[in-house]
């Protein structure tokens, strides 16, 4: 009977070894500074580093310097604060939180940078303790952060960046982008996810959570709106860079910021690549 049985055991145990879960790779962060996290296979993908020099954004001193000194801090192993940069889209956040990277890690090989999509919030947790006591340093960042999905969301951030019973990564230093300052979508009211009246004692509660959210970054960085001798200084800023050379250089990136219908560091990089493409010069974005 058992000897009958040895070929559906056989043909059982392969099925269940097929279905197994791959056991997760060991991380190579010496192949590049810059990484794509996949929490589905806890899979660490390199990229290449962001081509945009420090020096080349232009209206955000401020913001750049502050941003810059708590990196340095962290990268030193200081004390330092998790960022929140947020502000009007299009202001650079984004740029800087990269630029600033690629900036100091070029001096500290053991920094690296491990970007985290806002729709992958909730695997941060498992992120962080998969981080957490290795040697290298990593800024993990989430661009254009928001919670469109309630408070679910909110809960995993605020448990990755207390890090429970243990305690935060002390090697972890967490980088978020945001439209908004308290990370709330511009719609939410008393709805749940499937549209039914949630009540106001459970919204306000949501409500609640997500703003709580925001107080967990220690350093805020806000990103106004660029005005016009700002918008002109990146035009003309990033035209001596590349060599682009054109008479009514501040008319006509005037007239393609009217266009767009605002002024922006992004409208002024869009200006520049249109002129460099009508000029036949290469550009490294």
């Amino acid at each position: 009977m058992t000897h009958e049985l040895e070929p559906v055991l056989s043909r059982i145990a392969e099925a269940l070894e097929r279905l197994a879960p791959l056991p997760a790779r060991t991380p190579d962060f010496a192949a590049a500074r810059l990484f794509r996290h996949d929490p589905a296979g806890g899979v660490f993908h390199p990229a290449p580093d962001y081509p945009l020099p420090l020096a080349a954004l232009v209206g955000v001193d401020r913001q750049r310097d502050r941003f810059v000194e708590n990196l340095r801090r962290f990268a030193a192993a200081l004390p330092y604060n998790h960022a929140l940069l947020w502000g009007v889209r299009g202001t650079g956040k984004s740029s800087l939180a990269k630029a600033a990277f690629c900036h100091v890690a070029a001096k500290t090989p053991s920094l690296k940078l491990v970007e985290v999509d806002r729709d992958q919030v909730t695997a941060l947790p498992a992120l962080f303790d998969a981080l957490r006591g290795r040697r290298e340093r990593f800024v993990v960042l989430c661009d254009d952060l928001s919670f469109e999905e309630g408070a679910a969301a909110a809960k995993a951030l605020k448990s990755a960046l207390e890090g429970g019973v243990s305690g935060p990564p002390a090697n972890v230093l967490f980088v978020a982008t945001s439209n908004r300052r308290h990370l709330m979508p511009r719609s939410h009211g008393e709805k749940g996810g499937h549209g039914e009246d949630k009540g106001l004692i459970a919204a306000a509660e949501d409500a609640e959570e997500e703003v709580s959210v925001s107080d967990r970054f220690g350093l805020w960085i806000g990103f106004p709106p660029m005005d016009q001798p700002t918008y002109l200084a990146a035009v003309a800023g990033y035209a001596q860079r590349y060599g682009l050379e054109t008479p009514d250089l501040e008319r006509r990136a005037l007239q393609w910021a009217q266009l767009r219908g605002g002024r922006s560091g992004r409208v002024a990089w869009q200006f520049i690549r249109d002129l460099a493409g009508e000029l036949g010069k290469p550009l490294p974005l």
